[in-house]
């Protein structure tokens, strides 16, 4: 840990335990983090207030934490792990705060690696790329990733804004520079999210391109924008429509099929039997907004039912409380749900 339970500041490790279960003081021997960990006009130390319900009080490079002996301690590993990154060359937003806590609260529960000390020291799992390291600021994002690690087909289902594609682009990069696969397939069936937006000028590329924009704004976050340009035009990096997998085998890959909600049946067994040899393969999508014409099955739905419990193939539900965009986000994801509910018991009722 690099906070200390004392009002000293020659040395680093913090005793055990508190003398006082439910008040303790955190020292950082840096003044710079700590300043940085506290916040502009110490709004990280607001947040986790507001989050765990504790009384965080900043005294120069300490501060004192009281309250709840539960929240209190899911405070010190949050605060623990924002000074530690900012020890490595981090940096420390509102968000990072958010994730940490949100990681804290669930420490109990988290999967652990055998050499970490269980309770002690909150554990995150990490994606790095040539442009930044991605930290899991969610329990389900911590399984999402270490689920992308173990695993050779991954599904992340769940409501928009929880990270899905992001990280599953983030882990093919990462394959991709350590040299594990010698290219990225990035694929999203072409389907408008409710609307017709007929006739698209242009040559292929220009035509598919808006629908795949967002798979483009991920990888271009990952890598910087010219090597990725240069991996496109040398086929390195392949984002294409879902319609050009048929017929291949995609071998020594790392493949992202987005949006896959919006894929038939006939679709996703295509498109998931397309598997070569040292591939990864990631599929992500929202069951809760499927934009195919009515009547027609969900590949992702169907896909999710017979494969369950097939060995080699993880599934990772995210929820509401992952959602990693604005808070407002969650909140409307929980409305929706709520109505779908309602509407879903009133079906029934008939």
């Amino acid at each position: 840990m690099n906070g200390r339970e004392s009002v000293s500041s020659s040395a680093r490790q913090p005793r055990s335990a508190a003398t006082d279960a439910n008040h303790f003081v955190l020292t950082f021997e840096n003044n710079r983090f700590a300043s940085e960990l506290f916040g502009q006009f110490d709004q990280n130390l607001k947040l986790i207030e507001e989050r765990l319900h504790i009384d965080a009080r900043p005294r120069g490079n300490s501060v004192a934490i009281s309250g709840d002996v539960t929240a209190t301690n899911q405070a010190r590993r949050a605060l623990d792990f924002l000074y530690e990154r900012l020890q490595k060359g981090g940096s420390v937003e509102a968000s990072d705060v958010e994730g940490a806590i949100r990681m804290a609260q669930a420490a109990d529960d988290q999967l652990q690696l055998p050499t970490l000390e269980k309770k002690a020291k909150l554990t995150m799992s990490q994606i790095s790329t040539k442009k930044k390291t991605i930290v899991a600021r969610t329990p389900t994002q911590d399984a999402y990733m270490r689920a992308l690690e173990r695993a050779e087909l991954v599904f992340g289902v769940g409501p928009a804004g929880t990270g899905k594609t992001y990280l599953a682009c983030a882990h093919a990069a990462a394959l991709l520079v350590r040299g594990a696969v010698d290219r990225i397939i990035l694929s999203r069936p072409a389907v408008e999210a409710g609307e017709r937006l007929g006739f698209l000028p242009g040559d292929m590329k220009e035509k598919v391109d808006p629908y795949l924009r967002p798979l483009y704004d991920a990888l271009y976050d990952m890598m910087p924008a010219d090597k990725v340009d240069r991996a496109i035009t040398a086929g390195v990096i392949e984002i294409a429509p879902l319609a050009f997998m048929r017929g291949r085998t995609l071998s020594n890959a790392a493949v992202v099929l987005d949006e896959a909600q919006n894929t038939t049946s006939m679709q996703m067994k295509m498109f998931l039997t397309r598997l070569g040899e040292n591939a990864r393969m990631i599929v992500t999508g929202d069951p809760s907004q499927v934009d195919l014409p009515r009547g027609v099955k969900s590949g992702l739905v169907e896909a999710l039912q017979i494969l369950k419990g097939v060995e080699g193939i993880s599934v990772v539900q995210f929820k509401d409380v992952d959602v990693v965009r604005h808070p407002l986000v969650g909140r409307i994801v929980r409305a929706y749900d709520a109505q779908y509910a309602v509407h879903e018991e009133s079906e029934d009722d008939r």
